[in-house]
């Protein structure tokens, strides 16, 4: 396996680990270890996950726009209003997962 998606991988691990302790919640008396809440492990996991998709997304949106500028200036003001558009309608969604994953929680 390449050392560079091990480290990326391991790095995912320990912050998954670290942030899992939220997971874990006192009873109403506040006496024991406390009992598992799954509800905040996935809504942290849905947030993550979209996290990560909204910027895989905008880095190909970018990158694609740049190169596609570079090839052809000429057409570099349609597509830079092109890829805000694109932009805003992903950023629109990304909003719309994080905000159903912290209605998760409170539900």
């Amino acid at each position: 396996m390449n050392p560079k998606v091990l480290r990326i991988l391991l790095l995912a691990v320990l912050v998954l680990l670290v942030s899992a302790a939220p997971g874990l919640t006192k009873t109403s008396d506040d006496k024991g270890p406390g009992t598992f809440y799954g509800v905040g492990i996935g809504v942290g996991l849905g947030a993550a996950v979209t996290m990560i998709g909204a910027g895989l997304g905008f880095g190909r949106i970018g990158a694609a726009a740049l190169e596609s500028m570079a090839r052809q200036p000429e057409v570099a003001p349609r597509l830079f209003t092109t890829m805000l558009l694109i932009a805003a309608l992903l950023e629109g969604a990304t909003f719309f997962s994080l905000i159903v994953c912290l209605l998760m929680v409170l539900l």
